[in-house]
């Protein structure tokens, strides 16, 4: 009974929270995450270098969270590069998710009507077995020589071999992932990292969606509901009261 009835507070508040960012985005704010900021850092250094930007969306597919955000990362790094006039390549994993970037780095291109100027090779499928993937993006690194480097989603054990190759040719490197096995090595080698959710944040932050700015914020009212009961519970247990834990056990 108690859980279902927090079910439902925390769906209301759902609602809320996406009627709000609907009606008055304003009012949802995000703050600014270092590794957001420096997109515009890493697009200003390749157009001065004259080098492409690498993106990688991931080592998941395509109805994965992260790569979902990854996307939507994606199509505002399209539209800077587009904007410049920078190469771009996107390396894909699995076939689903070079179908959505495709479309993804076209519509950018067309939206900054400079359609003509997008090309094929921008938008690459390197191989769907692990480690062969991780080895296209090397052999990228050494003959392409990006300038900067986006490895964004959910990343295995490959996610070192990425970052210190990409770090060897020098390029700024901006790393995202919720893998908590992987983060280690991204803080080490790159230059900005976002940790866990803020890459849900970032997507919010850059794409400015009322949609995915409702679920954050619904996401942080959830949050702080769940701090109250804690903070409320740890009191009633010091009073000798297990008042709130009987009502959710129940």
């Amino acid at each position: 009974m108690a859980q279902g009835f927090l079910l439902l507070i925390f769906g209301i508040l759902t609602i809320f929270a996406l009627e709000l960012s609907k009606r008055r985005p304003e009012r949802v704010k995000v703050r600014k995450i270092p590794a957001v900021e420096a997109i515009d850092e890493a697009i200003g250094r390749a157009t001065e270098m004259g080098r492409p930007i690498f993106f990688s969306p991931g080592m998941s597919g395509i109805g994965v969270l992260e790569t979902l955000a990854a996307l939507s990362i994606l199509s505002d790094v399209a539209r800077k590069t587009a904007r410049y006039g920078i190469p771009l390549i996107v390396a894909n994993r699995y076939y689903t998710v070079y179908m959505a970037t495709e479309g993804i780095v076209k519509q950018a291109y067309t939206m900054e009507g400079k359609a003509d100027m997008y090309q094929p090779e921008f938008v690459r499928f390197i191989a769907s077995e692990q480690f062969a993937y991780a080895q296209g993006c090397l052999g990228i690194f050494q003959r392409e020589k990006p300038a900067a480097n986006f490895f964004l989603g959910y990343f295995y054990a490959e996610s070192l071999e990425l970052a210190e190759a990409g770090y060897n040719i020098g390029a700024i490197q901006v790393a995202g992932t919720t893998s908590t096995t992987q983060l280690p090595f991204f803080v080490a080698a790159c230059d900005y990292v976002l940790l866990g959710e803020e890459l849900y944040a970032a997507a919010a932050y850059v794409t400015r969606d009322p949609k995915i700015m409702g679920v954050l914020f619904a996401h942080d009212l959830g949050k702080y509901i769940s701090f109250i009961l804690l903070i409320v519970g740890i009191a009633l247990i010091t009073a000798g009261s297990r008042f709130l834990l009987d009502l959710l056990a129940k």
